[in-house]
């Protein structure tokens, strides 16, 4: 979404295995085991989806979508993490601790195996749940998640809604307010352009009607 957005083209490398894994070669060359990782020609490598942004920003302004008033980029920052830590981190949780292709994968970064907690599948349904209900007010005196303009909180948000699709979690009834964005979100081409069609395992993942 980000780099159709600012009309980037920029290669991209499939490193995720059909059993939702990091393929070997991409382990053996970055030490941090996660993606996304930007590389650059000089081989210097950045990592974090949030990090690659300010990189890119820096490079490419316009149209800024990490603000452009001290203010703009202090609210999408926040409001862009709080959908990392609250929606994104509670649905990782249900799924890291559920799913059998993650047993002793329960932390993503690691070579040494961290077991599943089951207790943390319902912490992360409570975690959803209120990522749900505090974006519901936030979204409902606001046409984007941080404001007037379309930015990366959206762009976190929307992953975060759609992890919770593919893992048959849709957006509760007692969220109208950010079902209306959602649907909203998805007239718009960069949001409808980067929407995956499958699992990295071939399953097809539910599409927004």
């Amino acid at each position: 979404m980000f780099l159709i957005e600012k009309d980037l083209e920029i290669e991209r490398v499939e490193c995720i295995t059909p059993k939702i894994a990091l393929n070997e070669s991409f382990e053996a060359r970055y030490r941090h085991y996660m993606v996304p990782m930007l590389e650059l020609e000089d081989g210097t490598q950045i990592g974090e989806a949030l990090a690659i942004w300010t990189y890119l920003e820096a490079l490419h302004s316009q149209p800024a979508l990490m603000g452009r008033t001290a203010l703009e980029k202090a609210t999408i920052s926040a409001w862009e993490r709080r959908a990392y830590d609250e929606g994104l981190i509670g649905h990782a949780e249900i799924f890291r601790n559920s799913h059998l292709n993650f047993v002793d994968r329960g932390l993503p970064g690691y070579h040494a195996k961290i077991p599943q907690i089951s207790a943390l599948i319902e912490r992360g349904k409570m975690r959803v749940a209120h990522f749900h209900q505090k974006f519901n007010t936030q979204l409902a005196n606001n046409r984007f998640v941080a404001g007037d303009t379309f930015s990366v909180a959206d762009i976190t948000t929307i992953v975060t809604v759609d992890f919770g699709l593919a893992l048959n979690m849709p957006i509760p009834d007692n969220a109208p307010h950010v079902q209306r964005w959602y649907d909203e979100m998805q007239k718009r081409p960069s949001v409808r352009d980067s929407v995956p069609k499958h699992a990295p395992d071939g399953t097809p993942l539910p599409v927004a009607a």
